[in-house]
């Protein structure tokens, strides 16, 4: 196996490595200037557990993270800290006491909301909504944050089937 090591200016060292494999394997950067960063955000969220939501309104989802790779989800939020363009994906699942007539989700970007949805029911008490979309983060004021809304009778509870997930597609 050939390597190629490159020193850092002042420490730490990069290694390009080529597998023992029959084979061309070829590796192209773009003429362009940043800063590509493997260990890029990734976050996902799940519902926190029980939620009552108020009938036709929206209501931000209480979500705890299962995965955060880079220390930027709290408090049910988003906030990665580095700039660039994010995948993100978002289910609200809603279950009613009584009847259900559907359930909307809602990406909220800095508080507003920037893209939604609405889903229909699986069952006579319960319905899904679920987008996904992708939206410029700064990487250091940008949030996001998941909302959802039903329509239905009786109690609404969030089901635990809701959750976001984001992580970087392309930087800045």
């Amino acid at each position: 196996m050939s390597s190629v090591v490159i020193s850092g200016d002042t420490s730490g060292t990069v290694t390009v490595s080529v597998p023992a494999v029959a084979g061309t394997n070829t590796v192209t950067i773009a003429a362009q200037s940043g800063t590509l960063n493997v260990a890029a955000p990734l976050i996902k969220a799940d519902s926190a557990g029980t939620q009552t939501v108020s009938n036709v309104t929206i209501t931000k989802i209480t979500l705890v993270e299962s995965i955060d790779t880079n220390n930027c989800f709290t408090s049910s939020t988003f906030t990665p800290n580095v700039a660039g363009y994010y995948l993100v994906s978002g289910q609200v699942a809603i279950s009613a006491g009584t009847s259900i007539t559907n359930v909307s989700a809602y990406i909220y970007k800095n508080g507003a909301s920037m893209d939604a949805s609405v889903g229909a029911p699986i069952s006579a008490t319960t319905a899904y909504a679920g987008l996904t979309t992708v939206v410029y983060m700064n990487g250091t004021t940008d949030t996001l944050e998941l909302y959802g809304r039903g329509n239905g009778l009786g109690t609404l509870t969030l089901n635990v089937a809701s959750f976001i997930t984001a992580s970087l597609i392309r930087g800045a």
